[in-house]
């Protein structure tokens, strides 16, 4: 991701686009890897119509007879959704992250308890 930033900003991309742009290469991946999990997750957080939860022996047929109906598309059903919720939220959280980082450095900096080193001074 701090690769693909540092190549779009060269390229005058502002930073958020480049930090959107970054991670929308990087979602995909993270979501392909933890899906089964989640898929495991949203079955076992429903329950039948009798009231009765639903385990993890149980969630795991779910998930194993999706994949003998619909393929690897069973598996990932409804993933869609998930990279660009991931996408949302990677981006923000690293947006907040810089716009803090930045807050408390200029906080510090007015109130003197930093000083910034000159650039061109050796």
């Amino acid at each position: 991701q701090k690769y693909i930033k540092g190549e779009l900003s060269q390229h005058g991309v502002g930073n958020f686009t480049s930090g959107l742009l970054a991670s929308a290469a990087v979602t995909p991946i993270y979501v392909g890897v933890t899906n089964p999990l989640s898929r495991l997750e949203v079955i076992m957080q429903t329950s039948r119509i009798d009231g009765k939860s639903i385990g993890v022996v149980e969630a795991c047929r779910e998930v194993a007879n999706d994949s003998k109906q619909f393929g690897l598309r069973g598996v990932f059903r409804g993933q869609g959704l998930g990279i660009a919720k991931g996408i949302l939220s990677l981006t923000a959280f690293h947006q907040g992250r810089i716009w803090l980082t930045e807050a408390f450095k200029n906080h510090n900096i007015s109130n003197g308890s930093y000083k910034p080193k000159d650039v061109g001074s050796a």
